[in-house]
Order: structure tokens, then sequence, then C-alpha cells
């Protein structure tokens, strides 16, 4: 892998081609992310780098009237990630990913990278955290088929069968049912990059991208398909 990148999920548009053809497309903010760490195989087993992305303040200790300490950013960076920051050289940063780049040793602490490290016609896959939509059932979840809606039937969006009294005696592991939907890691490949915007750090990735508004993103070139 040479190239990825940490975005924000912005939302979903449409363009249109120079034929006048339309394309759904995912607006993605693409960084720009900030070399925190890199990492090699001496000092740590592997090659590789750690990117920063968002902006964050630092957690500030302040003393009232009273002479008491009190936190005035609870939410801030930690101090040892404050020490980390200022250790690289860079402004704290929200998200921390690393990437094994082949030329990981090619980068410099500080570096910036931004969306023009990928072209239009690129084709990569985009990892995020996909929606929740809370407890639904099996027909929802798992795409399973309903029983008949006709009058008397007392059999229709329920899951049906979960197997045999006598034997096996129990429930096969795995048995699709009812439970927790979304809100889980997932991959989405071979997308196609259909601009780049370099001023203004803004990818368009056609087709959908996993995870709701102002989700974090990662962009990488794809591991597979067409390169």
């Amino acid at each position: 892998m040479t190239k990825a990148i940490l975005a924000k999920k912005i939302g979903m548009t449409q363009i249109f081609d120079k034929n006048g053809v339309v394309t759904p497309v995912t607006v993605l903010e693409a960084g720009p992310c900030t070399v925190t760490q890199i990492k090699t195989e001496e000092n740590d087993g592997y090659n590789a780098i750690q990117v920063g992305f968002g902006e964050i303040k630092d957690k500030v200790v302040e003393k009232d009237a009273a002479g008491n300490l009190k936190v005035a950013h609870a939410h801030g960076t930690t101090k040892p990630l404050a020490g980390h920051f200022k250790k690289a050289g860079t402004e704290s940063k929200r998200y921390l990913r690393e990437f094994r780049f082949e030329n990981s040793a090619d980068y410099q602490l500080a570096q910036e990278i931004k969306a023009d490290i990928f072209a239009e016609g690129d084709f990569v896959d985009a990892t995020a955290i996909s929606k929740g939509k809370g407890f639904q059932g099996t027909i929802k979840r798992l795409g399973q088929h309903r029983g008949p809606m006709k009058h008397g039937s007392k059999f229709h969006r329920h899951q049906g069968s979960n197997g045999a009294c006598s034997s096996p005696s129990r429930v096969y592991k795995g048995k699709g049912m009812p439970g927790h939907m979304g809100s889980k890691r997932i991959t989405v490949q071979n997308l196609e990059i259909v601009r780049v915007d370099a001023e203004k750090n803004l990818l368009l990735v056609k087709g959908a991208v996993p995870g709701a508004k102002k989700a974090l993103v990662t962009i990488k070139e794809t591991v597979k398909g067409n390169k």
C-alpha cells in the first residue's frame, strides 16, 4: 500500500459529466492528515507511519477563585497524548491511525498528507462504522422471507423454525435471529474517485460510502480489482 488518507463524510450528491450523464457520489473531506510518528523495523518491528486527523482542544487545568483545580476542557487531549503531539511538532489531533506504507521511510514528522495523493479514476476501499439501526427482525436484518399474509395465518414476519425438538435438541450456532443491526466496521471495495478538489481537500467517490454524516472514513487504494 502506498496511498491512504483519513476523511470525514460530508454527505451524498450527484454530478453531471460532459455528456450529461448523472453520477451519484459521496463527498468526503479528505485530510489534511499530519504524520505524528514514524515506526521502523529497528524500533518497532515493522515499518509504518502514524497520522493524525481532525482538530481537538488540549485539556486545560485551571484554578478557581478558591485555589481549587478544575478542568476547563474535559474532553480535550490527555497529557500523554499532548506530549506525543508536542514531540512530533504538530497540533493535537482527534483521530490517530497507522498506515503500513511501502515507502514509509520517505515520510517525515509533521508532514501533511492531502487529498491530492489520489487522482480522478483511482479505485479505493472505504472503511467506516456503519449506521446503527437498533434491534431488528430477521427480515430486515438478514433478508429472510416472510410467511403467508392471508387471513388465518399465524406466521407473518417471525424468523421461523429454530430446529427439531428431538434431534439435535439444540439450536445450531450461527442461526439467523433478530438482534442488533448495524454499527459495525464495514469496508466497501472498488469505489471509483470521480473528482478531486485539492484546494478544498474534497474527494468525490462514486456510489455510497458506509457511515453516517461526519463519520470518520479511512480511504485506501484498493487491494483487488481495478487499480
